[in-house]
Formats: structure tokens, C-alpha cells, sequence
């Protein structure tokens, strides 16, 4: 009985380690070798986020910037594409919890950096001011009274921005950027900030809003694909390298403006040379 009782616990402990070696491995394995072998590429997309992404009811398909750049960027690693829906709010924590790869159109904050890998610059997002009617800056100095009042969502980009460079204003810090869009219209305030991607769609949409300016100097923000944050950087190397011949082709401004037409309405046009992306 006894000789029974131990073999058996003996066969226990070598089945455990078999499952905790298993287990492991599955741990530590990178998003790289994940991607290679599966030949799937998980790609956080977040509903409504025009013109970043976009589920068509129609046909199913998802759209935008995020889909578009992840097509080709699976393509370069010889992977097909997994939608996986998110929103801005738990992207990091998806990445985290590897349940993505990649996240398109996120910004590389010192928070997140902490927590999340980045790859280079995907482009630069201009900051800009849509005013009411009769206020007309053209620098940023001009918002940067007491007198004005500027709104902004807080925590986001547009919230550090106008707390950096418009601290004389009254900044009001709203709970998101439609709230701060009806301050806008409602006459609370006196402009919203609001990065150009935003921005224009904003105007193609409620062009009785107000204008749109683009005030001197020129500040941007720099707009990244989160990766998962690993030790085992060769994903964050791929796509580097894949971002750098796609954006020597001239396909990131493409992209950009091809979808600010189809999903915005916001034509290339509208665009000035001086819009960098």
C-alpha cells in the first residue's frame, strides 16, 4: 500500500512539473514567437473611434487608420489579422494581459511607457483650437488669458497640452470630448482643444460650431503603436522596421487622409501642406 501511495505520488509530482514547465513556457513566450507560430496578429480596435477605427454594420468589416496599417503590417509578417475590441481606456491593460499585440493610435505617455512598449513615431498629431465665432487666434499666447476659457477632457493629450502652455486660461477639464464639445456649443466656453484628427471630423460634422485654427507656434503629438511590454524586444524591432519602408512610401499619409474622406468626410484638401503627418 505504501509502495502504491508513493509511486503514485512520485507520477503526481512529474505530471505537476510537466504542467508548470508547460505553463511557463507559455508565460515567457514573446508576442514574436507567439505571432510566428500562430500566424495571427491581435490588433486592438475600439467601436466608434472615427476615423481611427470603424465596425461597416454592413458588411462586418472593421475600418480605419488602426485596420488599414495592421493589414499591411500583418502582411510584412506573414500573419492574417484577429480583431479583438477594446476601448482607449483598456488598451494598456489588453496589452498587459496579452490579450493584443499591437495598438494602433496610441500615445506614448511616461504612465504608459512604464507599463507598455512603443514602437517609433507612427505620425504627428497637431493641436489645435476650434473657437467660437469672433475669436480668431493666431498664436497660442493670444488663449493664454484668464479671461479665456478653454475646454478640454480630462486626462487626455489636449488636458496636458492647454495645463502646459495655456496656464493663464481657464481651463475647464470636462469628463470627455463631447462634454467638452457642448461647453463649446453652449456658449461655457470659448474654444476646445482638440488634435486635428479630431478636429476636422468635429467641423465636417457641426460646421456651426465654430472654426478651426491651427495656432503659432506649431505644437504636435506623436501618435505610437503600443506593443506589450517584454524583455524580448524583436516585436518592437519587426515593427519599427516595417513602420520605417511604409512610412518611406508615403503610405501613412495615405492612409490618413484616404480615411478622413471615407469615414469623416473630411476631404484631403483640407489638409494644408504645412499639416504634418
Amino acid at each position: 500500500m505504501n509502495r502504491r501511495f508513493l509511486a503514485l505520488r512520485a507520477l503526481a509530482a512529474v505530471a505537476g512539473l510537466c504542467f508548470s514547465l508547460t505553463v511557463g513556457a507559455q508565460v515567457t513566450e514573446s508576442s514574436a514567437a507567439r505571432v510566428q507560430r500562430t500566424k495571427t496578429l491581435r490588433i486592438g480596435v475600439v467601436a466608434g473611434a472615427i476615423p481611427y477605427y470603424n465596425k461597416n454594420l454592413e458588411t462586418g468589416k472593421w475600418e480605419g487608420f488602426g485596420p488599414d496599417f495592421a493589414e499591411d503590417l500583418a502582411k510584412k509578417l506573414g500573419a492574417k489579422l484577429e480583431f479583438v475590441e477594446t476601448t482607449w481606456g483598456n488598451a494598456v491593460l489588453d496589452l498587459q494581459s496579452n490579450k493584443i499585440d499591437v495598438m494602433f493610435g496610441m500615445a506614448p505617455t511616461p504612465a504608459r511607457k512604464e507599463v507598455v512598449n512603443f514602437s517609433e513615431t507612427l505620425f504627428e498629431n497637431t493641436y489645435t483650437a476650434v473657437c467660437r465665432k469672433g475669436l480668431a487666434p493666431t498664436t497660442w499666447e493670444q488663449l493664454n488669458k484668464s479671461t479665456v476659457k478653454i475646454a478640454v477632457d480630462v486626462g487626455s493629450s489636449h488636458d496636458q497640452f492647454a495645463t502646459k502652455s495655456l496656464p493663464q486660461a481657464d481651463v475647464q477639464r470636462l469628463e470627455n470630448s463631447s462634454s467638452a464639445t457642448l461647453a463649446l456649443q453652449a456658449g461655457k466656453a470659448d474654444c476646445q482643444v482638440l488634435v486635428i484628427l479630431l478636429a476636422q471630423p468635429l467641423l465636417a460634422k457641426r460646421a456651426s460650431i465654430g472654426s478651426m485654427y491651427v495656432p503659432t507656434p506649431v505644437f504636435t503629438a506623436p501618435v505610437s503603436i503600443g506593443l506589450q511590454k517584454e524583455a524580448d524586444l524583436t516585436m518592437q524591432k519587426n515593427v519599427n522596421k516595417w513602420l520605417e519602408e511604409y512610412r518611406g512610401r508615403g503610405e501613412v499619409r495615405r492612409v490618413i487622409l484616404s480615411n478622413m474622406e471615407k469615414l469623416a468626410g473630411v476631404p484631403a484638401s483640407a489638409f494644408t501642406a504645412d499639416i504634418k503627418f
